[in-house]
């Protein structure tokens, strides 16, 4: 079964003018969203603090994180962005997926817009 991968732009909050683009790995098994930490410091994104994940392997890291504004299937959110090493391939995690009403179709492994966001 392959990747599913879209098109993502992070920018920092507010009237940031620089962004980083560039195609992100869907991974539903991500909370987060992750992208090369160098990228994220040449856009102005700030770390605001640090975090324990779990990996697919098991393993446990540490990573910085900040908030940024992710913009993708003409929609846009803000959450918590990693700062990942720099040569990491960027992750699209889930949260950003259920707050813009997105879904992966497990079928097909196509995005799909929800026809509303769930709020129950």
């Amino acid at each position: 079964m392959g990747l599913t991968r879209v098109t993502a732009c992070v920018r920092a909050m507010g009237r940031a003018r620089r962004a980083y683009e560039a195609l992100f790995v869907v991974d539903t098994g991500a909370t987060d969203c992750m992208a090369p930490a160098r990228e994220l410091r040449r856009i102005g994104i700030k770390r605001r603090g640090r975090r324990a994940y779990e990996l697919a392997n098991g393993q446990t890291v540490e990573y910085d994180f900040g908030f940024a504004e992710v913009e993708f299937l003409g929609d846009v959110t803000v959450g918590r962005v990693l700062f990942g090493p720099d040569d990491c391939e960027p992750i699209l995690g889930v949260t950003a997926l259920e707050s813009t009403g997105i879904m992966v179709d497990p079928r097909t492994r196509t995005l799909r817009r929800l026809p509303a966001i769930p709020l129950k």
